[in-house]
């Protein structure tokens, strides 16, 4: 019986990527006006943010039906293997409910949904966390476990430039937003227990990465046996400026990676993120 890893497309995992590693993509939708993109396969990044930035429509997106979930979950269950299914925090996005009805219509237990209260680099790193353990042989239901003791542990924040495009999208409040209202202003961002926060704001980019440094350094500590990921939408600038910063001040270095389009079309353009675990 084999173990079956399905994740949706805010891991910003790509199907090449996905096949490569034996994972199962399920995509959210990205819309502009009377159009419809799957993320990841109807639309590239380059386009995306083009429109996004043309200032003429706004986005919206649109989690997956639970039909998308259920072909797959028949696949498993007529295979007779299980599932671990990861997805994007459920304050975020329905897609986890989706999936949660799938489940029900499939009628079969041996599928193990997990909450991964992230998104992006943070839902990337559980999903390969995940990977590892299948690779050490556990059972699924052990691999959902230890993802949820995992995920207590993942710490991710985000400097924004503005905080425009998640109150538009209803993931701020308009009184949230007005922290990044002021000329060079630069809102700082993090996930708890899967809800979006404003955790500062601060004037200019190199005081906003300074201020990550100094939430990290109150933190726990980095596990160094779990990567650490960066991510960035529309251009790298900005992330490889972080990653300089951390890298300089704490010894942190990892992968840098791109923001779909789902996420990209809340933060917006110019945004940077940084994920890790910290130590138990």
């Amino acid at each position: 019986m084999a173990v079956r890893l399905i994740t949706d497309s805010t891991s910003d995992i790509t199907p090449a990527e996905a096949q490569r590693l034996g994972i199962e993509l399920i995509a959210l939708k990205v819309i502009f006006g009377q159009d419809t993109y799957r993320e990841g396969e109807d639309i590239d990044m380059a386009a995306f943010y083009e429109r996004l930035t043309s200032g003429k429509e706004q986005p919206t997106t649109s989690q997956p039906a639970p039909d998308d979930f259920l072909t797959v979950f028949e696949r498993v269950k007529a295979a007779g293997d299980s599932a671990v299914v990861l997805t994007i925090s459920s304050t975020l996005s329905g897609t986890m409910q989706s999936a949660v009805i799938a489940r029900e219509m499939c009628g079969y237990e041996d599928i193990h949904i997990v909450d991964s209260r992230s998104a992006i680099t943070g839902l990337r790193l559980l999903v390969e966390y995940a990977l590892r353990l299948r690779a050490q042989g556990m059972e699924a239901a052990a691999i959902a476990a230890a993802v949820e003791e995992a995920r207590e542990r993942l710490r991710l924040y985000a400097v924004v430039d503005t905080l425009e495009y998640l109150c538009r999208g209803g993931r701020l409040s308009r009184s949230a937003a007005m922290v990044g209202s002021l000329l060079n202003v630069k809102p700082l961002l993090t996930l708890q227990d899967g809800t979006l926060n404003v955790m500062g704001k601060a004037r200019g980019l190199h005081a906003a990465y300074a201020k990550v440094v100094e939430a990290i350094r109150a933190g726990k500590g980095v596990d160094e046996t779990c990567p650490i990921y960066f991510g960035y939408t529309m251009t790298d600038e900005k992330a490889q400026a972080l990653r300089e910063r951390l890298r300089a001040d704490l010894g942190m270095d990892g992968g840098m990676y791109p923001v779909g389009c789902v996420v990209g079309a809340h933060a917006g353009p110019g945004a940077c993120v940084v994920t890790f675990l910290e130590k138990a």
